[in-house]
């Protein structure tokens, strides 16, 4: 007797009995499987810590974090490294302590000015703007592109410069140049920093042209850089040179002469008066696109200098340590 082999329909109806068969012993398994795990599972969904259950503990901190600055000695009298990316004060000392600014206050003032003007305003060098201390080798009269003035006025801290950016801003503002730079420190959220004139000079022996806290600095600085970054970048430079639009040019060194000296600077400027002492605020990029700022103020003329080396050694010991993660 011979085997009578199965037709093609014969062939795929036991095909597909079988798959059935299969797939119905599947998915008894996997049932079978999901109830155990829900009976182990029950006594630990019924404690009160379901937290821990279902989110990651944080990462731990760093252990070079608390190291790097540990010992931080500054002679100013505040100080903050401020990560203006995160928003975490790193090292501060007396950071929100209101003292004089002097020279910083042109931060405030080129700020305020960056909403007023465009990098084409014209800006005229006043006869009461030359009135300012300081000798920058302008004449009454000359004109300049706002960005160019306000360029050379950071660099060389240019008092006269920053006089005659204040009035041509505070003019096209249609208010005065004190309600001018109290609206800009407000729309920065700066809630400690207030000046009396755009350079930051003393008024007297006894009054600053410029208060502020380190903290409320750093901000600046950041916010500054947010709002007219090709201005800021200029600050990096040993040198700057502009021509007015009578064909001179004026060319000033940079007040700050380790500009050169640090890797990834963003924005940098000096201050000093009797009353301030020496001031001294960077933004340096701590990786890429991580802007970090560092204030000192109420150091002495050389003081903040090494002040800010100081602190930005440290800042970059503390990322060196960081978890690539973080």
């Amino acid at each position: 007797m011979t085997d009578q082999k199965p037709d093609l329909k014969t062939l795929i109806r036991r095909l597909e009995q079988r798959q059935k068969r299969r797939q119905a012993a599947n998915a008894l398994a996997a049932g079978t499987v999901v109830l155990a795990l829900a009976v182990l599972a029950a006594p630990l969904l019924d404690k009160e810590e379901p937290a821990a259950l279902v989110s990651a503990s944080p990462l731990p901190a760093p252990a070079v974090a608390p190291e790097a600055f540990a010992d931080a000695r500054v002679e100013g009298k505040a100080a903050i490294v401020y990560d203006l990316t995160t928003g975490e004060v790193l090292f501060e000392k007396n950071s929100r302590s209101q003292l004089p600014l002097a020279s910083l206050t042109k931060l405030l003032t080129v700020y305020a000015a960056a909403g007023a003007l465009t990098e084409r305003s014209t800006v005229t060098i006043t006869e009461s703007a030359l009135r300012s201390d300081g000798e920058s080798g302008f004449s009454a009269g000359e004109t300049f592109a706002f960005g160019d003035l306000a360029r050379l006025a950071l660099v060389s801290s240019s008092n006269d410069a920053t006089a005659a950016i204040a009035e041509t801003a505070a003019i096209a503002r249609a208010t005065s140049g004190k309600s001018m730079l109290a609206g800009a420190a407000a729309a920065a959220g700066l809630s400690q920093t207030y000046a009396l004139n755009g350079t930051g000079l003393d008024e007297s022996a006894s009054v600053s042209g410029g208060y502020g806290s380190a903290q409320d600095v750093a901000k600046l600085a950041g916010a500054l850089l947010e709002k007219a970054p090709d201005i800021a970048r200029a600050t990096i430079e040993p040198s700057y040179s502009i021509r007015s639009n009578e064909g001179i040019l004026h060319t000033l060194p940079n007040t700050n002469p380790d500009v050169i000296r640090v890797p990834g600077i963003l924005l940098s400027k000096t201050g000093f008066t009797d009353l301030a002492g020496g001031n001294l605020a960077v933004v340096y990029d701590a990786g890429i696109g991580h802007p970090v700022a560092i204030v000192v103020l109420g150091s002495s003329r050389e003081g903040r200098f090494t002040d800010v080396r100081n602190l930005l050694a440290r800042t970059s010991d503390y990322f060196a340590g960081l978890p690539e993660a973080r």
